[in-house]
């Protein structure tokens, strides 16, 4: 594994705001739904892929770019499950924090 001294703050932030959204489907997948938990692994997975192993280097672009799409999907994917998605303050949260992770991973995609 890298050293997480050794990220950018840019980076830091990605893997926060990942690791963030990720709990967040955790804590509310074992209450709710399951396939909220499996969100919530994808995140961490992802996360950890994009800068924490160093086998996946070479492919940290490839990674980045199934992190943006893998977030996308969940932002829509909430909007067309939830019969009133403006209803549950948790849910837009957790959306503003994805779109926030998306617009720092296109910015470091550049």
């Amino acid at each position: 594994m890298l050293d997480l001294r050794s990220l950018d703050s840019q980076s830091k932030r990605i893997i926060g705001l990942a690791l963030l959204t990720g709990l967040i489907h955790l804590f509310v997948g074992f209450q709710s739904q399951f396939i909220l938990v499996l969100n919530g692994l994808g995140f961490i997975a992802l996360a950890i892929g994009l800068y924490l192993l160093p086998q996946l280097e070479n492919w940290r672009s490839q990674v980045r770019w199934v992190l943006i799409v893998y977030t996308a999907v969940t932002i829509i994917g909430y909007f067309a499950i939830f019969p009133q998605p403006l209803d549950y303050g948790l849910g837009l949260v957790t959306k503003a924090v994805e779109v926030i992770l998306i617009v720092l991973l296109l910015i470091q995609s550049r």
